[in-house]
């Protein structure tokens, strides 16, 4: 059959539908089906870097306003756009991304858009997504397809998306990721949000992340392994709709800094951290400051390494 594959539209109905990155270790290693394919590895990864570009849908807040996202005039060519419209006449900006694109900071941040599809994406390229989405008043957002194997930073990727209300990120692949500091700050409409496949455990900072998620009931956060975490100070400050919360997984051996961590968590009533463990030098300043009377009584009395500067307040920081 392999001395057969002769012409090229064959070559391409095949490479499309084996997945790209086998057939790149299989052609690589075995100069006998490079020769049969009558194809060479350079050749290849052309196809392949080709055929694997990301293509994103978004609709504008506005028609006229060509504010849709933040690239130099010198990476214009790398971002090609079309403008199309759906049956109902709703405007539309195609994006069509370069495989050359490895960051994609500040892509979004302060945009005029309403929504954002990720129609196609399953280039791994990318490893920066630091404030990605910053300050837009984006209503949703579809990860259905969203490479992220390779993101090391997702610090700040959501900060201040007041507008949103769910969000599902459960495909996400976090395993190389170092810093989710401020990730989700400020995102005060927010009330759903899947983290079931978070991994965790190359992450160091998390200082923020959860800050000032005003409308947030409910987070899961159970499978989180803390381990090289060595910042959480204001994690989940002011995630005042909380009742509950289970932190149990997390490990806080390396952790030098708590300071308001649940600090105006005023409906949290039941906190599961049965794994607390405290190094005598982390700072524990207004931890527990404006959280219920009963659950501060309650960390009194199981956990005594708290130093009495986690409950008294010396500080406003709202």
């Amino acid at each position: 059959m392999l001395e057969n594959l002769k012409s090229h539209y064959i070559l391409e109905i095949i490479l499309e539908r084996i997945k790209k990155k086998k057939l790149l270790e299989i052609i690589k290693y075995n100069k006998k089906i490079q020769q049969k394919l009558n194809i060479n590895i350079n050749d290849y990864k052309k196809f392949s870097e080709m055929y694997s570009s990301i293509e994103v849908e978004i609709i504008p807040i506005q028609k006229d306003f060509e504010n849709y996202i933040n690239i130099s005039e010198q990476d214009k060519k790398f971002y090609h756009m079309y403008s199309i419209k759906d049956n109902n006449q709703t405007t539309k900006i195609k994006i069509i991304i370069d495989y050359q694109v490895t960051s994609f900071f500040e892509l979004f941040k302060y945009c005029s858009v309403k929504s954002i599809n990720f129609k196609k994406f399953t280039r791994n390229n990318i490893n920066n997504m630091n404030h990605m989405f910053g300050g837009t008043s984006i209503k949703e957002i579809n990860f259905n397809q969203c490479n992220t194997e390779n993101v090391t930073d997702m610090s700040r990727m959501f900060i201040e998306c007041d507008s949103l209300e769910k969000l599902d990120i459960s495909k996400f692949n976090t395993i190389n990721v170092k810093n989710m500091s401020r990730m989700f700050r400020g995102c005060s409409s927010l009330k759903e949000l899947d983290l079931s496949n978070f991994r965790t455990y190359n992450v160091t900072d998390m200082n923020n992340m959860f800050a000032f998620c005003h409308a947030l009931e409910k987070l899961n956060v159970s499978n989180f392994n803390t381990k090289y975490v060595n910042d959480m100070h204001m994690m989940f400050t002011s995630c005042r709709s909380l009742t509950k919360l289970n932190i149990s997984s997390f490990k806080f051996d390396n952790v030098s800094n708590m300071n308001h961590m649940f600090m105006g968590c005023k409906s949290l009533k039941e906190l599961t951290m049965s794994n607390f463990k405290s190094n005598f030098d982390t700072q524990m300043s207004n931890i527990f400051v404006d959280c219920p009377k009963d659950l501060q009584k309650e960390i009194k009395k199981n956990f005594k390494s708290f130093k009495a500067e986690a409950f008294d307040k010396t500080c406003n920081i709202f």
